[in-house]
């Protein structure tokens, strides 16, 4: 029985519908993507993945927010129009999914497509009463009117880590915690807007998904999922904006949230020189690789990013690369069970997706294995069975590269070299071979020639 915990109950809660309907927090894309977004989207991508493998229908909403005020004051400090700034990261970002195998989305849906349902969602929190104008500014969702906000957080003001939540200042605010649901703009100028009740002007975040969740789940469904950093105030305000409206609770029955990513310790920053995107790591590094580091920690764990822990993953996808060409090659006709080994991974998986438990699992099959020199294709088949949703261990591998000619050559030149005891000479040309991309490795069987990751 699939469990999952649940950050509105603060425990784990059982999973029995086979149909399900999931929607994760999308980007705002005003910028390229970093490997935060990449630690949440593969979390997800392998959660989907697994629950349909196990015969679960699960339909994975994901939005666009592609109207806010940082893609208004992106664009205007790079003269640029907001709508083609975010058509630009928009296609940026669906290249970053590809690149890392994240293909698990079933709708992709962009905030300004769904203007209409915004617009009608605050016109009913205005007859509700949940909601008020003020003269020149905009439309604001009092919080005090919702008697239960904060149970998702446990909490009900804005903390100094709450640096992502887009915090409407305004003086005439009923209360501090008040957010905008719809912003007034000028009739004239460039600026993002659209025509309403109210006058010309452009939603506030919270409401973008509630409408787009509304118009496709309807008012009620199974899993709200995204970053821990999102749980107060976007996701507070969601709950509070669509079980105002619909009287209904609760908006989601299970959410879940990703822990953070920092680097060395701190959060990544432009000014501190730490911000990777996802293209500055794919250009030194696999996509394979950031996802098994991402998978080998439980999604709801924090992973503190440093070379040590990147080097300490490269030499598993290694030990993972061996295990997988013995199965490949390998004409041993010793037996060894895997039937625990899969009990094991599924037990991990259905445990709040314990992926951690179900990686060690797997490399106690690899000792065990290795140790008995026990290779068979029933594990060869096993390992591209969990591999549908795990993502790292076949798929995005390098295949075999025919080696230039010019390597080959430095290969031989280093054979004779050993041959002669002339070690220090043997390492030079390991070492040139490595500067033009290929690296020079000895086995039982002679040298072995790689490219470089």
């Amino acid at each position: 029985m699939l469990k999952v915990f649940n950050t509105l109950s603060r425990k784990k809660e059982s999973v029995k519908a086979k149909k399900l309907n999931l929607f994760v927090c999308g980007p705002t894309v005003y910028d390229f993507s970093h490997i935060g977004h990449a630690r949440t989207y593969i979390a997800f991508d392998v959660i989907v993945k697994y629950l349909r493998k196990t015969g679960r229908d699960v339909f994975y909403l994901q939005n666009i927010t592609d109207v806010d005020d940082k893609i208004i004051d992106r664009a205007r400090e790079a003269k640029e129009n907001p709508r083609d700034l975010a058509k630009r990261f928009e296609k940026e970002y669906m290249q970053d999914m590809k690149a890392l195998g994240i293909n698990s989305v079933t709708k992709y849906a962009r905030a300004t497509e769904y203007i209409k349902e915004i617009i009608s969602q605050i016109e009913r929190l205005l007859e509700k009463g949940y909601a008020y104008e003020i003269k020149g500014d905009g439309i604001y969702y009092d919080i005090s009117k919702f008697k239960e906000y904060g149970k998702l957080s446990r909490r009900t003001k804005q903390g100094a880590e709450d640096a992502v939540s887009r915090i409407d200042d305004s003086v005439q605010k009923h209360n501090k915690g008040d957010f905008a649901l719809w912003k007034f703009s000028p009739p004239a100028g460039g600026e993002l807007k659209w025509k309403s009740p109210w006058g010309y002007g452009r939603p506030g975040w919270h409401i973008e998904d509630t409408a787009i969740t509304e118009k496709v789940f309807g008012a009620q469904y199974d899993l709200h999922g995204g970053a821990r950093d999102l749980i107060f105030p976007h996701h507070e305000d969601e709950i509070s904006q669509m079980e105002a409206i619909s009287g209904k609770k609760p908006l989601a029955k299970y959410w879940m949230h990703t822990g953070f990513l920092t680097v060395q310790g701190e959060k990544m920053s432009k000014s501190l020189g730490n911000f990777i995107t996802i293209q500055d790591f794919l250009k030194k590094h696999s996509p394979r690789l950031l996802r098994l580091l991402v998978i080998k920690a439980h999604y709801r764990s924090p992973i503190d990013y440093s070379e040590k822990i990147l080097e300490q993953t490269k030499s598993e996808l290694e030990r993972i690369d061996e295990f997988v060409d013995k199965l490949q090659n390998s004409k041993s006709k010793k037996e060894l069970k895997i039937k625990n080994l899969k009990l094991k991974i599924h037990k991990a998986m259905e445990d709040d997706f314990n992926t951690p438990a179900a990686i060690a699992s797997l490399f106690e099959f690899i000792r065990e294995a290795n140790a008995k020199k026990a290779y068979t294709k029933e594990a060869l088949d096993f390992l591209k069975e969990i591999d549908t949703y795990f993502g790292f261990i076949f798929w995005g591998k390098q295949k075999k590269e025919k080696v230039p000619l010019e390597i080959r050559k430095l290969v031989n030149q280093r054979e004779n070299y050993r041959e002669q005891k002339e070690w220090e000479k043997a390492d030079n040309i390991r070492k040139v071979s490595a500067d033009k991309g290929w690296i020079i490795g000895d086995t039982e069987s002679g040298p072995e020639v790689k490219p470089l990751d």
